[in-house]
């Protein structure tokens, strides 16, 4: 039976349909593969290499300053909104701004010149942040000390979200020491098991290990707590390893101090501290100060927020802001002082913290 022309060309749009249907279901399956394959954990306890020139110990006693600073990968101009937060973007409005943001970054870290930083969201090969090398350009601006840097993910390329995808990522935490750091190691943290680990992806923090005159160490942990999870036991078990790890190089007579980004609202409620409601955004619960171990103590810095939520340019007032960088310190680290170093987010969506302390005889 002959068809006629009409059903002819209708047979072949229900072909061609059928074969790109077919075709996006090979495609699919083959990334999904790709991101399931190519999904993994680094290993717990990795040695990471120490680079730098830095010389000399510790002494008890001696003032000594130390500086945090998630800088965000270079990204987060004060008109930047992320789309994990409600914003808009996943990368980097530009190779020129990661530029801009990071240099501006490291002239205040070369002002401030602390004898210690840390910072957290330091890429060097990421598509969100156009492949610069951030590592390079903070050790540069911070010549003469040692340097650690632990990989916090190396995720495979994400098609997510697909208006702009995030691409693949390579960041991490960077530790620089005026004093020598003797050695340090990588520990792996829990992390969600679910979907949700292709978009929070790997988390650890660092450990860096001092020598100070006398024979002891500072133990200098550099963290990055997960924001994003569905489930918050998740949080809960990463701040339990971290606090008995802490404990526990206490306990053997060690000075043991721990900085970064704690994804958790170290003020209890920063909404009665600042003023604006952060009841829409439940990602940052209060600090549970009912993990800390006896001999260590949470230390939360004061003066102005830390953090903004990226859902929208940073607008004084009517944006959302919390205090989520701190510290924890051992009973024998005195704290002089701790101070939010009020940027006004120009450069970053967090501001730098700043610690004043002494290690005690």
């Amino acid at each position: 039976m002959l068809l006629s022309g009409g059903a002819r060309d209708m047979k072949r749009v229900l072909l061609s349909l059928a074969w790109l249907i077919t075709a996006a279901v090979v495609l699919f399956t083959a990334y999904a593969g790709y991101v399931l394959l190519s999904y993994r954990r680094i290993p717990d306890n990795q040695m990471l290499g120490v680079s730098g020139s830095a010389a000399g110990t510790l002494e008890t006693g001696a003032a000594y300053a130390l500086v945090s600073w998630n800088v965000g990968f270079g990204a987060y101009s004060s008109d930047y909104s992320f789309f994990m937060d409600g914003g808009e973007h996943a990368r980097a409005l530009s190779k020129d701004a990661v530029l801009e943001n990071t240099a501006a970054a490291a002239r205040r870290l070369q002002a401030l010149d602390p004898d210690f930083a840390l910072l957290q969201e330091v890429d060097w090969d990421s598509d969100r942040s156009y492949h610069v090398d951030q590592r390079a350009l903070f050790e540069g601006a911070l010549p003469n000390r040692s340097s650690v840097y632990a990989v916090n993910y190396d995720s495979a390329y994400l098609f997510y979200p697909p208006s702009e995808p995030i691409g693949r990522s390579r960041a991490g935490i960077l530790t620089l020491s005026r004093a020598r750091i003797a050695g340090a190691v990588r520990r792996s943290l829990p992390v969600e098991t679910g979907f949700s680990k292709f978009l929070d992806l790997d988390r650890c923090y660092s450990v860096s290990r001092i020598p100070v005159a006398g024979g002891r160490e500072l133990c200098l942990y550099n963290l990055h707590l997960s924001a994003y999870t569905s489930d918050g036991a998740i949080a809960t078990e990463q701040l339990r390893m971290l606090l008995s790890d802490m404990a526990a190089e206490a306990g053997r007579g060690n000075y043991a101090l721990a900085a970064g980004d704690f994804n958790k609202d170290l003020l209890g409620d920063s909404s009665k501290v600042f003023g604006v409601s952060g009841a829409e955004f439940p990602w940052a619960q209060p600090f549970p100060e009912e993990l800390l171990p006896g001999g260590i103590a949470l230390i939360a810095p004061q003066g102005a927020p830390s953090c903004r939520n990226a859902d929208m340019a940073y607008v004084p007032g009517e944006t959302f802001v919390l205090t989520i960088d701190g510290f924890l310190a051992s009973e024998n680290v005195e704290v002089l002082s701790a101070e939010v170093l009020d940027e006004g987010f120009a450069h970053s969506d967090h501001n730098p913290v700043r610690l004043s302390f002494r290690l005690l005889a």
